[in-house]
């Protein structure tokens, strides 16, 4: 309702790359269950976090924590993303700052009709982000977000300064 949207785009990872690189770029270790290094060692040294045959934790991290999970979600997404779209995927994808070659990612973009499914999707899904966004929160200066909210707050920023 009123231009309120739910976008959700993240990485199916503990973390996306470029906190990786960044964290490298500034000389900083990283937290534990963000990396595996090549010897399938949970690692916080972002060289090794980064050099080949290493690897990203998926959500959840270790088995431990239910990483599996996310392991699932990063499966479905490499479907959609890398088979169905005709893309590079799993180990053919090219290493992070390796530009010798092309990247050749894929994007799969998901747009369901609610006229389709039950009557009131819109009074619905208003009335479960409005719950979300005020559920009580453990930081009063940090309110409960939904997808997409801080994208908006972005672009609501950009618009004041004339952007």
């Amino acid at each position: 309702k009123e231009g309120d949207s739910f976008i959700l785009d993240m990485a199916t990872t503990a973390v996306a790359v470029g906190k990786l690189e960044i964290a490298r770029r500034k000389g900083q270790s990283i937290p534990e269950g963000w990396a595996q290094d090549k010897e399938g060692q949970i690692t916080t040294d972002t060289n090794n976090a980064l050099s080949a045959g290493s690897c990203l934790m998926p959500l959840g991290g270790s088995e431990l924590n239910s990483g599996y999970k996310g392991y699932g979600l990063a499966c479905l997404v490499e479907i959609f993303c890398g088979i169905l779209a005709g893309a590079t995927y799993g180990p053919n994808i090219r290493k992070w700052g390796n530009t010798s070659r092309d990247a050749d990612l894929g994007q799969c973009f998901v747009a369901i009709n609610p006229q389709c499914f039950a009557p009131g999707f819109e009074g619905r899904m208003s009335d479960l982000m409005n719950i979300m966004r005020n559920l009580k929160t453990t930081d009063p200066s940090k309110p409960v977000l939904v997808a997409g909210d801080p994208e908006k707050q972005h672009m609501a920023a950009v618009d004041k300064i004339g952007g």
